[in-house]
């Protein structure tokens, strides 16, 4: 652990305008309610939309009863607990995707979480299972900032700028669209998770002299210097920047990298900061800090801890009755770890309820809406994979599954 006075954030990673889907708290209201609603699916029937939560949890279990084993709810560990408590599975998005594909009895796969989970389960899932997303407008602002043309034209000037690329080795983020990851796949990749990145770069490493790791730019880092690189080892690509322009970095400090990060970002685990950890540490004497690796280098560096979102469920399981825990992660996540372990005190270092803007989207009567079609026998929001992606992606996660 650093003191958090000893770091200072770098003027080269600025932080983009952090917004907070919701003011009014994270338990469900009728969907007609929520104010970002208009920006949502609204193609759902009307009548679904004035239901609240006793009479959506009502229709889900109703349906869910009808369906049986046809039907499995994955739910992501951001996802609210009127959501949670239907999921057959909890956790993050690849061994939710792992879970799914381990079920080809059932047909049908509701994944309660973003656009990229749900093509991720759809690569895995036996060829007759159907995946299905409740709320088709539920994607990932980090997985926005990476898109083909962008990643394609970087790769391009990058090798133009090495003499070939047949040394640097792409690693996506799970966080990311399929199409990423099949350029991984044809260009000798691989993908990662929050949970096995470090494992993920020693392979790239054996492999290649550099790695151009896309799209967060806090977990490439972060894995990065627990490795031992030097900072000035790790140059930012901005997309942003015009073509051609190298992503605003120098020739020089690219010649020099080992890891060309992707300015991108998780709009939740920015919000963190050295002030938050701060000030729980002069609130609570003794406070264990844990926070995900997306998070900025040096809230990392001043944590106790840090890991996925599996981590930070074990870490607070195992932690001693009596220990008073702050968590810099997603606020549905922190509420139910918080609730799971009594005899702790646990909360989030965000004092502003901010809950994953898009796994926000999943409401509950989305979930009765798909549900309830699948009992019609009609199946909405399928999420399918094209199959010239499907098989360049499917050769990625297969490296990824082979390092475990």
């Amino acid at each position: 652990m650093t003191s958090p006075a000893a770091l200072k954030p770098n003027p080269y990673f600025p932080i983009a305008q952090l917004q907070c889907e919701t003011d009014t708290g994270i338990d469900t209201i009728p969907l007609a309610l929520e104010q970002s609603f208009p920006s949502w699916q609204t193609s759902i029937p009307e009548r679904y939309t004035k239901m609240d939560a006793e009479e959506l949890s009502r229709r889900i279990r109703g349906a869910r009863a009808t369906l049986g084993d046809k039907v499995v709810i994955l739910g992501h560990h951001y996802q609210r607990e009127d959501i949670i408590q239907f999921a057959d599975d909890r956790g993050d998005s690849f061994a939710l995707a792992q879970y799914a594909a381990s079920h080809p009895e059932a047909p049908y796969i509701v994944f309660c979480g973003v656009h990229f989970m749900a093509e991720a389960a759809d690569i895995l899932a036996a060829p007759h299972q159907q995946v299905i997303l409740p709320n088709i407008e539920a994607g990932c602002s980090m997985a926005d900032m990476a898109n083909d043309a962008d990643v394609n034209q970087a790769w391009r000037e990058l090798g133009e700028l090495y003499g070939g690329t047949d040394d640097i080795i792409p690693v996506t983020y799970m966080n990311s669209a399929a199409s990423l990851k099949a350029f991984c796949g044809r260009n000798g990749g691989v993908v990662c998770t929050s949970s096995n990145a470090a494992k993920v770069l020693e392979w790239a490493f054996e492999r290649g002299k550099r790695v151009f790791f896309f799209p967060d730019q806090h977990l490439g880092r972060n894995t990065g210097a627990s490795m031992g690189i030097p900072l000035d080892e790790m140059v930012l690509w901005n997309w942003r920047r015009p073509a051609g322009s190298l992503g605003g970095a120098s020739e020089e400090d690219l010649l020099r990298a080992r890891i060309i990060l992707w300015q991108g970002h998780c709009s939740v685990h920015q919000r963190f900061s050295l002030t938050q950890i701060e000030d729980a540490r002069a609130k609570y004497p003794g406070v264990q800090i844990v926070v995900h690796p997306e998070c900025r280098y040096e809230v990392v560096q001043a944590a106790d801890a840090n890991g996925s979102t599996a981590y930070i469920a074990k870490y607070v399981a195992n932690a001693a009755p009596g220990s008073i825990i702050g968590i810099g992660t997603e606020i549905n996540l922190v509420a139910r770890l918080a609730k799971e372990n009594p005899d702790k005190t646990i909360f989030c270092l965000d004092p502003v309820v901010c809950p994953c803007s898009t796994m926000y989207r999943v409401h509950p009567a989305y979930l009765a809406w798909v549900m309830e079609s699948l009992v019609d026998g009609v199946v909405v929001n399928q999420i399918k994979v094209p199959d010239e992606v499907r098989k360049d992606a499917r050769v990625a996660l297969e490296r990824m599954l082979a390092l475990k």
